[in-house]
């Protein structure tokens, strides 16, 4: 049997992958740049898939006041809104004290699996650490 894999571990978190299998020891937030040149994050949860993502921010500050947002908010469950898109799937936004989203979901096929993305949104941002995957730390 051929075993296929790797160890990472650094100083914020620990990153185990065995074939399509990765296990973070911290869940994570990613702060990149898209291609249109604006900036955005990722909420990862331990198992690297992501939970939440961002609109797109002209500035990388704007997006980390984003990211402070979303650990500030989403500790309280009235700040997530519950929606059903045309087709029919369920996905949910995290809204700021101010209500503009901050955040929204990937899409379910069942309220159920909606609400699970809730929790683990929740539960993410308590471990969470930053990541910044941009090229200039200043920007």
């Amino acid at each position: 049997m051929e075993e296929m894999g790797y160890f990472l571990s650094l100083e914020k978190y620990l990153i185990i992958k065995y074939d399509d299998l990765i296990i973070m020891k911290n869940s994570k937030f990613e702060i990149y740049k898209d291609k249109a040149g604006e900036f955005r994050f990722r909420l990862k949860a331990k198992n690297g898939e992501n939970i939440l993502q961002s609109e797109g921010y002209a500035s990388k500050q704007g997006c980390q006041k984003a990211v402070e947002s979303v650990k500030k908010n989403a500790a309280n469950e009235d700040q997530f809104e519950k929606r059903t898109a045309k087709n029919g799937q369920h996905y949910f936004v995290l809204k700021a004290g101010n209500g503009e989203v901050i955040g929204m979901s990937e899409m379910y096929k069942s309220t159920s699996g909606r609400d699970n993305g809730i929790g683990a949104v929740g539960r993410a941002v308590a471990d969470s650490v930053t990541d910044d995957l941009t090229s200039n730390p200043t920007e």
